[in-house]
């Protein structure tokens, strides 16, 4: 759950899904199914969240049969990454005071820890939940988002890189991490007894 803005300003939790993040799949299940599957469960973690409004943000076709009606859905080009990647998907937002974008290949991510980044926002410009392995769960930030971030969901540290372009290093923060799903290898995080994921678990399961 996150709270209301102080300010006033709307709040969104976007969910951004690329092809890329298909790589995950283990052998005998399809790519796509698992893309579906793992960007679903990360979209219903923004959708189950109390005064937000969730959108999806992607370059892979098809992506609006895994969201709610009358949830927004953006596509971007295909081919962007990187720091790019993110400030494209800010762009694209279509309205709000604050937004977090979350990485669609974290299908059991904990909502607490988004109402975590939300809060980080009352101090900095951006707050980054940094993921295992480096790189970045999810980044968070008032719009509009700041031409002087350039850092992407893999980069090695964002949350250096971040701190290092901004005029004042109080202006990004950083919330607790968590873990994505970017190889096989990494399926071995999901917690069975987290609630939550069910479309990736039922995947695995079969």
């Amino acid at each position: 759950m996150t709270e209301a803005d102080p300010a006033g300003g709307h709040r969104l939790v976007a969910v951004l899904v690329t092809q890329a993040m298909a790589s995950a799949a283990p052998p005998g299940v399809d790519p796509g199914a698992f893309l579906a599957a793992v960007a679903e469960d990360t979209y219903e973690l923004a959708a189950g969240l109390d005064f937000v409004t969730p959108v999806l943000v992607t370059s892979v076709p098809g992506m609006e049969e895994i969201v709610w009606p009358g949830t927004p859905v953006i596509g971007i080009a295909p081919g962007l990454s990187g720091g790019a990647l993110v400030a494209e998907a800010f762009a694209a937002l279509p309205y709000g005071g604050q937004a977090v974008l979350i990485s669609g290949d974290a299908p059991d991510l904990p909502p607490l820890l988004v109402g975590k980044l939300f809060r980080a926002l009352g101090r900095a410009r951006i707050a980054v939940c940094p993921a295992a392995d480096g790189g970045a769960v999810a980044v968070a930030a008032h719009l509009p988002y700041p031409e002087w971030a350039d850092a992407g969901f893999d980069d090695p540290d964002p949350v250096a890189a971040l701190r290092a372009a901004a005029p004042g290093r109080r202006m990004v923060a950083t919330g607790p991490g968590w873990h994505r799903l970017r190889t096989p290898g990494d399926l071995h995080r999901l917690d069975p007894g987290l609630e939550g994921w069910d479309n990736t678990r039922a995947l695995l399961s079969a």
